[in-house]
């Protein structure tokens, strides 16, 4: 027993020594001569300068310098977009549509993407089907790019054989939510764009013009209008509590950030009062509704029974209210009620999506008049934000006239009254 014992201890060293870790790559520069003494350069990822420097002689390649490529500034790659995602979608279904074995679309899917990120997650997605896994457990791997509703809408094309259709559908899917999502997005750019450049402009003129005029006025010896008084207070207080305030709208900045990522209640809060919000408020309702319409519509036509579905369209909601009722639509669903009358209780969709809905479900098509919904729901929001964007430009103006021309006027108020002074 104790020769064995001794045995094992000679052996266990061996045995942890023989597992090897594979050696990091890394991206490096390098600059040479070829055969022709011509200069050439490029990049090659390799352990080691000197493993490098060998594999480039044997291609008649003479380095003369070469360098870690550095990882600052996003130069490991561009980060993968959704837009990235359905970019990736829509190329799988088209070759596969096409009769391109699954494997060789992930090559040359890869091929034709230039962010290297990007191309690391289809090998990886390619090398975990190339094992024997299914499509939608090979998704499942990274969760951060294909969330449920994508990964359980791809099980469900292949379970029903309709796989390449699905991954038409998912794409379609993908375009027009992230579509929808841009245009959102750019209604509520274009006001805070306003804001900040009024507030940027009027610190300028309070900090560097306002002091240059109050040198001039101090050599009146007169009383000074209230108005032109006002302005000057305020940019005393500003030239002296300057960095208080920069400090106070930071602090005010991060305060909402931290409580907007770690509070569900204020994120509630938040989506209640942008439904409520004028103008934007509008569009923000409209794009939950057409986002609900696309999203069942999509999980339904892929074989997805109702009350699951649901579930998907309450997780792909983007707003409390909206996942409030889709969730209340789909305990009264499956209590047996049908859809567009849960839709109606709900208080929350507005008629025509409620009559479509019931339309869908008299004829056998559901999903057909819910793409009809969302569809015109999506143009709704397109000639909203269009809308938005063209009236914003006259107030763009109206706003920083009312800025700028406010401070001028209290500027020259003064000397306007000059000649009274005198």
């Amino acid at each position: 027993m104790a020769q064995q014992a001794a045995v094992k201890r000679k052996t266990a060293p061996l045995r942890k020594s023989a597992v090897k870790k594979e050696p990091k790559t890394f991206t490096y520069k390098w600059e040479g001569k070829d055969r022709k003494g011509t200069k050439v350069a490029g990049e090659i990822q390799g352990t080691n300068p000197a493993l490098i420097k060998a594999q480039l002689r044997k291609q008649g390649v003479l380095v003369t310098k070469i360098s870690k490529k550095s990882t600052l500034f996003g130069s490991k790659g561009k980060k993968i977009k959704p837009l990235d995602i359905a970019f990736f979608t829509r190329q799988l279904a088209t070759m596969m549509a096409s009769g391109v074995p699954i494997i060789q679309a992930f090559d040359i899917i890869a091929e034709g993407t230039e962010n290297p990120n990007f191309q690391k997650l289809i090998n990886e997605i390619k090398v975990d089907v190339a094992a024997g896994n299914t499509l939608a457990d090979s998704l499942r791997q990274h969760p951060k790019y294909f969330d449920d509703l994508f990964c359980n809408l791809v099980e469900s094309g292949e379970q029903s054989g309709r796989l390449e259709s699905l991954l038409d559908r998912i794409a379609t899917y993908k375009e027009k939510t992230e579509a929808m999502k841009a245009k959102i997005k750019k209604a509520m750019t274009y006001p805070i764009a306003v804001v900040v450049v009024a507030i940027i402009v009027t610190a300028i003129l309070l900090l560097k013009v306002v002091p240059q005029f109050q040198q001039v006025f101090s050599s009146f010896g007169a009383n000074l209008p209230a108005f032109t008084l006002f302005v000057m207070g305020i940019s005393e207080w500003l030239q002296a509590w300057w960095f208080v305030a920069l400090v106070g709208i930071v602090a005010i900045g991060y305060a909402y950030t931290q409580a907007h990522v770690r509070s569900k209640k204020f994120r509630d809060g938040e989506d209640r009062l942008l439904l409520k919000a004028p103008v934007v408020g509008d569009i923000i309702y409209k794009a939950a509704v057409a986002r609900y319409a696309r999203t069942l519509s999509t999980t339904f036509a892929a074989g997805v029974p109702l009350v699951d579905a649901l579930d998907s369209v309450a997780g792909a909601a983007g707003n409390v209210v909206f996942y409030n009722a889709v969730m209340q639509i789909k305990e009264d669903v499956s209590a047996g009620s049908q859809l567009n009358f849960s839709m109606r209780t709900t208080n929350i969709f507005p008629s025509l999506a409620v009559q479509m809905a019931g339309i869908g479900e008299e004829s056998g098509n559901l999903d057909g008049m819910l793409d009809k919904v969302a569809d015109y729901y999506e143009a709704e929001v397109d000639n909203a934000v269009d809308n938005l964007t063209t009236l914003m430009e006259p107030m763009i103006m109206v706003v920083l006239g009312v800025l700028v021309g406010g401070l001028i006027i209290a500027m020259y108020l003064p000397i306007f009254q000059l000649g009274n002074v005198v």
